[in-house]
Parts: C-alpha cells; structure tokens; sequence
C-alpha cells in the first residue's frame, strides 16, 4: 500500500520523541508512536518496518543538527571536543534517547556522519589502524558513559549525597570524594574528564605507529 502523505520520516520521529521523553524507553512503541500521531498503528508499519527502524530514525532526528564540521583554526584535540561537546548538548535535550545512540550507533546515519568526522581529525592528528580504532572507541565510550551517568546519576543528584555521608572511618576517600562531587558542575565534570582523555591521545600522536 502507498505510503500516507501526511507522514514523514520527520514528523514519525518527533512522535516517538514525544514518547520517549512522555513514558521512557519502555513506553516507546510503534503503537503509542501512532496514538501521538492520532493514526494507526498499521499506517505507522507502512512508513516504517519495525520499532527498531522507528529507533534508528529518532537516533537521526537527536542528531539531525549537529554541526560535525570540525571548528577551523584550532588544534587536533581541540577540535575534537567540539565534536564531542555538540553531540553531548544535542543528545541532552533527549536524555532518554541515550540507550539508542548505543543500540543503534553502527546503523544510525546519524551516527556515522559524527564518527567520520572525528576520524578525519584523528588522521590528521597522525592516527591511523588500531591506534585510530582504539582512540575512537574510547571517545564513543566516553561519550555516551558520560551522557548515561549524568541521566542515571548525576553528581548533583541524591545519590552523591547518601555517598558523601558514608562513615569515614570505613570509606574515606569515597565519601571525600563524593563531597568533593557536589561541587563539580555537570559541564565542568565533562571537560575535565575529556581533557584526561585527549592528553593521552595527545601521548599517542608522539608516540611511533604500531
């Protein structure tokens, strides 16, 4: 059957959207995507094959303006954490899409126009084979653990309190550091995290290809 007009990859996108951030991951279905649409279910399987096509086109809607032209005139690592800092604001808005850039991070398009990106600075900064494999892979990482702690944990949440109060005697660096959590906000926690990061890929750019 021909496809319905009024529905776009756009549109059935922004439904799931409106769905994931209404009734969370769990909530995300091709039906309740059709009863945010005010269609049926069957009109919604026309556009798209299963839920897993639906997830991969919210995937694309998160990342759909995100800028992946590495910023000019900066150095190599500089530059890689503008990438990585816009990816990070765009997939904030959506916290609970953050599952799906992990689910989906191999058949996103989304996806692949960032990691292009960042390995076209990566290879200008002299990293090739598995270096590159292994630097990539741990920026994801970084990424999305980073994006997943701040939605399940942030360090301005409860939690870092009930740590902070554990008993000195038996956890002292633990609670100290948890107290010490509560005053690191979000944005500051990311950048020095990352820059712990990039100064070991810096080390690697010196270093001679294995």
């Amino acid at each position: 059957m021909p496809r319905p007009r009024s529905l776009t990859p756009e549109r059935l996108a922004d439904a799931a959207l409106a769905v994931l951030g209404r009734d969370g991951l769990g909530g995300l279905t091709m039906r309740a995507a059709a009863a945010e649409l005010g269609m049926s279910t069957m009109a919604v399987y026309r556009y798209v094959a299963d839920r897993a096509e639906l997830e991969r086109l919210v995937v694309d809607r998160v990342l759909r303006d995100v800028d992946v032209t590495p910023p000019p005139g900066l150095p190599w690592d500089r530059q890689v954490a503008a990438l990585m800092g816009r990816v990070r604001a765009a997939v904030g808005e959506h916290p609970e899409a953050v599952p799906l850039l992990v689910a989906h991070r191999q058949s996103a398009p989304g996806v692949w126009r960032w990691s292009e990106a960042v390995l076209g600075v990566l290879t200008g900064a002299g990293l090739g084979g598995v270096r590159r494999v292994a630097a990539l892979r741990a920026l994801t990482s970084y990424l999305v653990g980073a994006l997943q702690n701040n939605r399940l944990g942030p360090l301005a949440g409860p939690g870092t309190g009930i740590l902070a109060a554990l008993p000195a005697d038996r956890y002292p660096l633990l609670a100290a550091t948890a107290a010490d959590a509560g005053h690191l906000p979000a944005d500051e926690e990311f950048a020095r995290g990352l820059d712990l990061l990039l100064r070991g890929l810096r080390a690697e750019t010196d270093a001679r290809p294995t």
